[in-house]
């Protein structure tokens, strides 16, 4: 019989922690039924797919899919806004959490933090659609940001102007999810060692030399592993907040590839073509998350996460 390292049979192991294992069989399950088996549909964009054919029987017709989507007028434009929204979003998104987490950190009062906390983890619990509600009642043309803005003689048209998409869609992310963001560092920064932080009192450091030799360290490994993943996302903005923010005059900025293949796949029903352009933006990610996590660990002399 196999023995393991330690001398142990790996039935034996098995066995005695076969009530653990058996907890695992739920997750495996779903995972394999939600995630795995629906890879099958993958080949719908390699062919001319005919729901009444079904999959294998419609006709292959190889990357023509793919050569006609990357050859779109529209292409440059999806790639574009889609670019531009989630590489914005990360930039400007992705130290608000660590600033909020450092500055909660510093309260010295648990009441308050935990009052604080409370306000500001509630946006992340809205619903998409009561967001883009909020934004059109505030930045509509009758709107109170405009009624204050007429006050100055300004008057913007944010819901139709091509130009406030961008800043609109990626400013109520950032609102809406930057105190839940802040949760992971928050917990990292309260597992910081208290001796660390008197010792640097004791020897006059004020409050960023703190920050800076005490608690960005404790924070990088979570930054570089938060980096990673947000980075590996780069192509999946949620069309849903952009498909409810579009109207018809600012399209040039709010469509994105995730809308266009719902516009395409569902409500054109041109499933082939909709299947090889959301494949092209996996693809995507994937090498983006691949070649991320690799100039990570030159970063880090090498060694990986």
């Amino acid at each position: 019989m196999k023995k393991t390292a330690n001398g142990s049979s790996l039935w034996s192991r098995i066995s005695q922690q076969k009530l653990l294992l058996l907890m695992l069989v739920p997750g495996l399950l779903l995972t394999f039924i939600f995630k795995y088996m629906p890879m099958y549909g993958v080949l719908i964009a390699f062919k001319d797919y005919n729901p009444l054919q079904g999959i294998l029987a419609s006709p292959w017709v190889g990357f023509e899919e793919f050569r006609q989507f990357l050859s779109s007028p529209n292409f440059g434009m999806l790639l574009g806004n889609t670019l531009k929204l989630s590489v914005y979003g990360l930039l400007l998104g992705f130290f608000p959490p660590i600033i909020l987490a450092i500055m909660l950190n510093q309260l010295m009062s648990d009441k308050v933090k935990k009052r604080l906390q409370l306000i500001l983890y509630a946006p992340n619990f809205i619903s998409v659609i009561v967001i883009v509600g909020m934004i059109f009642l505030f930045f509509s043309a009758e709107g109170p940001v405009n009624s204050i803005l007429s006050f100055f003689g300004i008057k913007a048209s944010f819901m139709t102007d091509p130009n406030y998409f961008r800043p609109l869609y990626i400013m109520s992310g950032i609102w809406q999810g930057m105190g839940w963001a802040s949760t992971l560092y928050t917990a990292t920064l309260v597992n910081v060692d208290t001796s660390l932080v008197e010792a640097a009192q004791l020897d006059g450091a004020n409050i960023f030399q703190r920050i800076r030799h005490i608690d960005l360290p404790a924070l990088k490994p979570i930054m570089v592993i938060q980096f990673i993943l947000a980075a590996g996302n780069i192509m999946n903005v949620g069309y849903e907040k952009a498909f409810l923010m579009q109207t018809s005059l600012n399209l040039t900025a709010s469509e994105i590839i995730s809308t266009y293949v719902y516009k395409v796949g569902l409500v054109s029903g041109d499933y082939s073509y909709s299947t090889a352009v959301g494949l092209f933006n996996s693809i995507i990610n994937m090498i983006l998350l691949i070649s991320v996590n690799k100039i990570v660990e030159r970063m880090n002399d090498g060694q990986g996460l």
